[in-house]
C-alpha cells in the first residue's frame, strides 16, 4: 500500500483489528455487566458488516446516513461503511423530523442505518420523497426496515465466501483526498450545512491527538457519552483505534454516573453542561456542611487553590505544600474524584466554553479540566490545552502541525491539514469560510497571547452554541415563529446556557 493511500481512516481501522491493543476496544452494557467487545469480534464484525452494506449496492463515494444514539453498532457501521469507501452521513437521535429529513434529502443518501421505530417515524413519511434512498436498515428491528443489522451481517458472511478479498479491495481503492464523512451543522441562515470531511482530515486529526504530550496513554479508558453525530465524539472513536483505547458506551446520558463508577475511565470527554452540574452539586454539599467538616472543606479548598496558583505558574509545591495537599486529598479530595470514578488523569471540555471559575474550581480539587476550541469546519480541535501547558480561560495553543492566528478584524483564522473540503453542494457557503493560502474564517473573534494561548472574545456568526456543544442557528427558530400571525418579533438567546429562551413581541 502507497503512503498516500495508508493516511486514511480505513488504514487506522485496519492497522488496529491487525495489530490489537492489549485491551479491548470496546465495552458494552448488558444487563448490570458491562461485557467486553475483543479485538478480533470487533474486527470480525465491521468486515461482515462492510461486504454486507457492499452487497446491498453501496459502492465508493455512496452516502449512507446513520439515525442513532451513541452505542457500539453505530461505531461497527462506521468503520464498516468507511472501509469500503462509502460517506457516512450522522444525524442526531435528537433531530427534528425536518432536519432529519433534509439530511438524507441533500446528501443524497442511498441507505439509511436507523436504531429504532421512533427514529424512522422521523422520515417514514418523507420516504416517498427522498428517491435516493433505496433501503433502511434497523439496528432494532421495526416495521418499516428491509433489513437489521444481522441481516446484513449474513449477508456479507455470505459474500465474502464468495470473494474473500472484497473489503480489502475496496479498501485499498481508497485515497486521503476521498470524502469520509459529511457532517451537518448549523449556519447563520437555512438549514443544516454538510461539512465534507476528507480521510485525510480525520487522519490528520487523529495523529495530532496522539503528539499531544501526556494525553493518551496506553491501556486508557474512557467513558462516551456524547452524540457520535457530533464530531467530538467521532474524534474519540477514531482516537481509541488509533492509540488503543477502551470506549464503554452510554447511550443514555442518565447512565453516565453508574458507568464512570463501574468502568472507571482514565480520559473523560464532556461538554461543559457535565461539569456545570457536578460543580452545583459538589458545591451545594461543600456549603450544606457545618461545624468541624465545614472547616475541613474551608481549609482543604484553601490548599488546593495555593496548589493550582503554583502549579499553573509551573512552580512546585515544596514539601510542605505537597504534604497538606496529599491530606486535603485523602479527606476531601478523593471523595469528589470517586464520584467520577477515581482514576481520571485527563479530562477534556470542549464543544461549548467553559467558565474560567468552574475550571479553576476542579483545579483546586486536584482535577485538570483541559479546555480546547474548533469546530467541525476544522474536524474537532484546532487548538487545546496540555496536562503540561494550560491557562484557565484561554482555549490553548494550537494542535500540533497546524496553525492559528487573528486577522485584522479580530476573526480567527485557522490552518491545517485539518480544515474540511468545503459545504457539500454548496459552493457560495465554502467560498464564504475558505480564504486564500488554506486559512479557515471561523467566524469567531479571538486574541493570542505571547505564548500563542488563544482567548475567544465574542462571534461574527449569529449563531448559539449551548453548554452542551449543540451548534443552532437562532435565525431559524426566530424567522418560523414571526412566521405566526400573532407574533411579530422575536429574538432566541441561549448561548452557553443548558437550554434556549425567546422573547416575543
Amino acid at each position: 500500500m502507497t503512503a498516500t493511500a495508508a493516511r486514511t481512516v480505513a488504514e487506522v481501522w485496519r492497522r488496529a483489528v491487525a495489530e490489537p491493543a492489549p485491551v479491548p476496544p470496546f465495552l458494552v452494557k448488558q444487563g448490570s455487566d458491562w461485557q467486553e467487545l475483543g479485538w478480533e469480534e470487533a474486527g470480525r464484525a465491521v468486515d461482515e458488516l462492510a461486504a454486507g452494506f457492499l452487497s446491498l449496492g453501496a459502492e465508493k463515494g455512496d452516502r449512507v446516513a446513520i439515525l442513532c444514539r451513541t452505542r457500539v453498532e453505530w461505531t461497527l457501521c462506521d468503520f464498516a461503511l468507511i472501509s469500503i469507501g462509502a460517506v457516512v452521513a450522522p444525524i442526531y437521535a435528537t433531530s427534528s423530523t425536518a432536519d432529519a429529513v433534509h439530511i438524507l434529502a441533500d446528501s443524497g443518501s442511498k441507505l439509511l442505518v436507523c436504531e429504532n421505530a421512533e427514529g424512522y417515524a422521523k422520515v417514514e413519511r418523507a420516504r416517498g420523497e427522498l428517491r435516493a434512498l433505496e433501503a433502511v436498515i434497523a439496528v432494532e428491528e421495526f416495521a418499516g426496515g428491509e433489513f437489521t443489522l444481522e441481516s446484513v451481517r449474513a449477508r456479507g458472511r455470505e459474500h465474502l465466501a464468495r470473494d474473500p478479498l472484497a473489503v480489502d479491495e475496496a479498501r485499498s481503492r481508497i485515497g486521503e483526498h476521498d470524502l469520509a464523512t459529511i457532517v451537518y451543522t448549523s449556519g447563520t441562515t437555512g438549514p443544516p450545512k454538510g461539512c465534507m470531511h476528507t480521510h485525510l482530515n480525520w487522519w490528520t486529526m487523529v495523529e495530532s491527538i496522539s503528539k499531544v504530550p501526556g494525553v493518551l496513554v496506553p491501556g486508557d479508558r474512557t467513558v462516551l457519552f456524547l452524540p457520535l453525530a457530533h464530531a467530538f465524539a467521532r474524534m474519540v472513536q477514531f482516537v481509541g483505534a488509533r492509540s488503543g483505547i477502551t470506549i464503554a458506551y452510554v447511550p443514555d446520558p442518565t447512565g453516565i454516573v453508574p458507568a464512570l463508577g463501574a468502568v472507571r475511565p482514565t480520559i473523560f470527554p464532556a461538554v461543559p453542561r457535565v461539569f456545570e452540574t457536578v460543580y452545583r452539586t459538589v458545591q451545594g454539599r461543600f456549603e450544606a456542611a457545618h461545624g468541624p467538616r465545614r472547616r475541613l472543606v474551608n481549609w482543604a479548598l484553601g490548599v488546593g487553590r495555593e496548589a493550582s496558583e503554583r502549579r499553573q505558574a509551573g512552580q512546585a509545591l515544596g514539601r510542605g505544600l505537597a504534604i497538606q495537599h496529599a491530606l486535603a486529598d485523602r479527606l476531601v479530595f478523593s471523595k469528589v474524584k470517586g464520584r467520577l470514578g477515581g482514576q481520571m488523569r485527563v479530562v477534556v471540555s470542549g464543544g461549548a466554553p467553559l467558565a474560567p471559575d468552574i475550571a479553576r474550581f476542579f483545579h483546586s480539587l486536584d482535577i485538570l479540566i483541559l479546555e480546547g476550541y474548533g469546530l467541525t469546519e476544522c474536524t474537532t480541535a484546532a487548538t487545546f490545552n496540555r496536562p503540561d501547558s494550560f491557562r484557565f480561560g484561554t482555549v490553548g495553543q494550537a494542535m500540533p502541525g497546524g496553525e492559528v492566528t487573528v486577522a485584522d478584524d479580530g476573526e480567527v483564522l485557522v490552518r491545517s491539514e485539518t480544515v474540511f473540503a468545503g459545504y457539500w453542494a454548496n459552493e457560495s457557503a465554502t467560498d464564504a469560510v475558505l480564504v486564500e493560502d488554506g486559512w479557515l474564517r471561523t467566524g469567531d473573534l479571538g486574541a493570542l497571547d505571547g505564548d500563542g494561548f488563544l482567548t475567544i472574545t465574542g462571534r461574527i456568526k449569529d449563531i448559539i452554541v449551548t453548554s452542551e456543544g449543540k451548534n443552532i442557528s437562532p435565525a431559524n427558530i426566530e424567522n418560523a415563529l414571526k412566521a405566526s400571525p400573532y407574533v411579530a418579533e422575536a429574538l432566541v438567546v441561549g448561548d452557553g446556557r443548558p437550554h434556549l429562551a425567546v422573547l416575543i413581541d
